[in-house]
């Protein structure tokens, strides 16, 4: 427990020490955000252009050294690591296009979901063959599991990757939003980690909260840094390499509940515009339509930071319940 709470301390203290210089340089250096075009976002937006973004980088370092010198390096830990770092990249990949071209297009979608497609190989090649996860799928509430097969447990892996890694790209859009959301998410997988003794990713997601923590010092209303595709990907990659190493695929509908949300109201939003030319949402996604509806920005954030800590608690009273269940 001590190294837990260390590193989470750590992590948060580590951003908030280098994140003043960090974000100097990336004003010296033209590092800043370029917004998407009116009509896609709220038109109150425009003055976030400019912004210095890929504060992910920030998120990256900070999880990486405390996690590194606490933990034992166990390979179940450091696969989780190498999933965030490599779908840290692909964002990252995404943000460098995005500042060179000067504009708010940066990778295509078909070369980011290649990526995750090769981190979610790697993730499953080292878990089974290596770590020697069972390909099973875990049913929440009816405490059953499956034998589903290598293939079939491969098609979930990459769901999940990249499900998680869009979806909190997707949420990323106000102020604080996504790394609130994450930190309260990657809470909730480091009390699952903890009481089902997997001491090392309990260390890592105390690191990323941590880290996340430590951002939003520099990223709450009005932001100083946006985290950028590198941090929104890396949360992500953090987030779904954790449910699958504790095997909780499912589970994560409930604990990540917010992300799913901001994801299908995107969803719902073009399958009902492209049937009936009509919107459910005056946009997504849904944080939003919020806008749009004239609730404030810091109103937005505070209720979706409540909304996530509502389900991630009930995500994980619903995985300790099975835990106690199996061992009584």
């Amino acid at each position: 427990m001590p190294r837990v709470l260390i590193g989470a301390i750590t992590a948060a203290t580590l951003l908030m020490f280098l994140g003043p210089k960090f974000i100097a340089w990336l004003r010296a250096n033209e590092v800043g955000q370029f917004v998407r075009p009116a009509g896609l976002i709220p038109a109150g937006h425009a003055e976030k252009q400019g912004t210095p973004t890929m504060g992910g980088l920030l998120i990256l370092l900070s999880t990486t050294l405390p996690f590194v010198i606490l933990s034992s390096r166990s390979t179940e830990a450091m696969l989780v690591l190498f999933a965030t770092i490599a779908c840290g990249a692909i964002g990252f990949v995404d943000d460098f296009m995005k500042i060179v071209k000067k504009r708010s297009l940066g990778l295509s979608g078909r070369l980011r979901m290649l990526g995750l497609l090769v981190v979610a190989a790697v993730v499953v090649l080292v878990a089974v063959n290596v770590v020697g996860l069972p390909t099973t799928l875990v049913i929440p509430v009816w405490d059953q599991s499956f034998e589903i097969g290598a293939a079939a447990f491969f098609v979930v892996v990459f769901l999940v990757v990249a499900g998680a890694a869009n979806a909190v790209n997707l949420t990323d859009g106000l102020d604080g939003l996504a790394a609130g959301c994450a930190a309260i998410v990657l809470l909730s997988y480091t009390a699952i980690a903890f009481v089902s003794d997997q001491r090392d990713l309990a260390i890592f997601g105390a690191t990323v909260a941590g880290s996340c923590v430590g951002f939003l010092w520099f990223n709450s209303f009005p932001a100083a840094v946006f985290m950028g595709d590198t941090g929104s990907y890396a949360l992500g990659g953090a987030i779904a390499a954790m449910a699958v190493m504790t095997k909780t695929e499912l589970l994560l509908v409930v604990i990540g509940a917010i992300f799913v949300a901001e994801a299908l109201s995107v969803i719902i939003q073009v399958i009902v515009f492209k049937k009936f030319r009509a919107r459910v949402f005056l946009m997504t996604p849904v944080h939003h339509h919020f806008e749009m509806a004239a609730w404030s920005e810091t109103k937005i954030i505070v209720r979706f930071w409540l909304i996530a800590a509502i389900f991630a608690a009930v995500g994980f009273t619903l995985y300790f319940r099975d835990l106690q269940s199996l061992s009584g």
